[in-house]
């Protein structure tokens, strides 16, 4: 870990990272990839030290509220943010200044602030993002060493229901010959199905390689599944998309199962619900009108 001095913090569409790098060893994660100049190794995380006092003065110059997300580029549960504690520093901000908030992690030490998401959600709009991967726990300690299981990220999402905060779910990655099967697609939808969420976004059912990025995965195939990266190689040669020799088939599967519970499958009104600020009536506002 090392600390830099950021320009800004907040993208065009109020994105933020306050971190740069990730802890969670995810194989196949598209960061790693060259295109995005990263002059450090990308397990030795860059803390953005005044990332904090960026957003608060971002924050006080907006005419109007709005959503603000994190977790895009780098995941804001991390196991150093229990430390360091600017996720939840920027919850508090968001929630200061009266914006929503919209978080994307795969770990459940976002539980621990579950009470400023159900303030920020009490007057507006906070809304979860859980990445799952795999149903089968062995794949997903391979895949994503480093972070809790998928059976933990869904007993969070179960909490968060409970709690009335809105989930999202990222399906994604779909590895080719290791996930993408009829029986983890339906497995993760009847999941969401069961922990009330609300929509499921994926992106084709496979993954993308970039340079930066493949030379790790490879390396972590070759360590784990001896022969599959050659198989990799004579299926897609160099290419950046990889669709699963299944993909027609899980498409339709996943359709038909959001379909059946009700779940949102398009990825635009998805995002749209994402960046949509909404500010509901609280019970100060309904008493000035009794």
């Amino acid at each position: 870990m090392h600390y830099i001095r950021a320009k800004h913090i907040l993208s065009a569409r109020n994105g933020m990272n306050l971190y740069r790098g990730c802890q969670h060893g995810c194989i196949y994660c598209d960061a790693r990839s060259s295109c995005y100049g990263m002059e450090h190794p990308f397990e030795d995380i860059a803390v953005k030290e005044n990332g904090l006092q960026l957003l608060e003065a971002a924050l006080r110059s907006r005419r109007k509220p709005c959503m603000i997300g994190t977790g895009s580029m780098s995941d804001p549960y991390m196991p150093l943010e229990t430390e360091l504690q600017m996720t939840r520093k920027s919850l508090e901000l968001i929630e200061k200044y009266g914006f929503g908030a919209t978080v994307l992690t795969k770990s459940d030490r976002i539980l621990r602030d579950l009470d400023i998401l159900q303030r920020i959600n009490g007057r507006t709009k906070a809304v979860v993002q859980m990445t799952l991967t795999t149903m089968d726990e062995k794949i997903c300690r391979i895949l994503e060493p480093n972070v809790c299981t998928t059976q933990q990220r869904i007993s969070a999402l179960k909490v968060f229901q409970c709690a009335g905060i809105p989930t999202v779910v990222w399906l994604c990655p779909i590895v080719p010959f290791l996930n993408d099967t009829e029986e983890n697609i339906c497995g993760i939808v009847d999941a969401c199905a069961g922990a009330g969420v609300r929509g499921i976004l994926h992106f084709g059912m496979g993954m993308t390689l970039r340079d930066g990025n493949r030379e790790y995965f490879y390396a972590r195939l070759d360590r784990h599944f001896p022969g599959l990266k050659e198989q990799y190689i004579r299926t897609y040669g160099n290419a950046y998309e990889l669709p699963s020799p299944h993909a027609a088939r899980l498409e339709a599967l996943f359709r038909e199962r959001c379909d059946k519970y009700g779940i949102w499958r398009n990825n635009n009104q998805i995002f749209s619900y994402l960046s949509a600020f909404e500010e509901k009536q609280t019970n100060y506002q309904m008493s000035l009108f009794d």
